[in-house]
């Protein structure tokens, strides 16, 4: 192939891309939906998508792609008043047997009682690594920005870009760390009444539904992984997600969060570990 030719594939490879980064965020484009049929709906040119609730059913979407490390935004507002029973998810996980998973799960409440933030961490199929929050913010009235930043070294998650959590890789110490399964993004509307608000014992009140919750402005900054399983470069080339930790400032942010919005930590559940806290809970305060 001549030099102009190889010209000519460089200048198509750099459409390509651009037109892959015009698209990025149209819900169109980068997700499938998986279960709830119409009550999964995508609108304003492919910009929102709501997810309802009924009796009957749930709903639930997914990415199209794969992706193997990576920062990944999405801001929700979530189901108003009385939603007592159900969950809201936005969570990263690969699929089988010893899977990996990374989770923001919204847990409702009776009306005037708050949210509680469910985040967990599996790897190689094991979890048991919840930390759970109440919210500095209505996340009904608005929305607001969730986002998980994965990548070798730890993983953080992000409320409106504050830290509220990092977990790192002590693979060292023996602690299985995400790191060789390519994941999805997932979402999805589900009733838990048997265990999501205080312990199961306010079911969700079917006379308010149907349930909805928003979704809008998703943003994956991340390695995708084709078919032929090689990782491709992100479009944007903001790379800082790759090495990405939490500076002075983020580590206040941090202690503020647990402080003042933490309701549980594993970290700190001893009759729940008899034999021993996890072995990263005695390497990181910030976890």
């Amino acid at each position: 192939m001549g030099h102009s030719s190889h010209n000519a594939c460089a200048v198509a490879l750099a459409i390509s891309c651009l037109i892959v980064a015009a698209s990025a965020g149209s819900f169109y484009d980068e997700m499938d939906i998986t279960f709830g049929g119409e009550r999964a709906k995508i609108s304003n040119g492919g910009q929102d998508l709501s997810l309802s609730l009924d009796q009957y059913s749930g709903s639930g979407f997914q990415s199209k792609h794969e992706y193997l490390f990576g920062r990944f935004d999405m801001q929700l507002k979530l189901v108003p008043g009385n939603s007592a029973g159900t969950v809201t998810t936005f969570y990263l996980s690969s699929q089988g047997v010893g899977h990996d998973e990374i989770d923001f799960e919204f847990l409702g409440n009776t009306t005037g009682s708050p949210y509680t933030i469910h985040t967990n961490v599996y790897s190689q199929g094991k979890g048991d690594k919840e930390q759970q929050f109440h919210l500095w913010f209505d996340p009904t009235a608005a929305f607001h920005t969730y986002t998980i930043v994965w990548n070798a070294q730890r993983i953080i998650f992000l409320i409106d870009n504050i830290p509220v959590r990092v977990f790192n890789n002590h693979e060292a110490a023996g602690v299985p760390f995400p790191k060789s399964q390519p994941m999805r993004v997932y979402a999805s509307l589900w009733n838990a009444d048997d265990w999501a608000t205080q312990g199961g014992r306010v079911k969700t009140d079917w006379k308010n539904a149907p349930f909805t919750a928003y979704y809008r402005k998703f943003n994956a900054n991340a390695d995708k992984v084709g078919p032929n399983s090689r990782s491709t470069s992100s479009v944007n080339d903001n790379q800082a997600w790759r090495t990405q930790g939490v500076d002075a400032a983020g580590r206040n942010r941090i202690r503020w969060v647990q402080n003042k919005h933490m309701i549980y930590n594993y970290c700190n559940d001893r009759k729940r570990f008899t034999n021993g806290l996890p072995a990263e809970c005695k390497r990181s305060r910030f976890l």
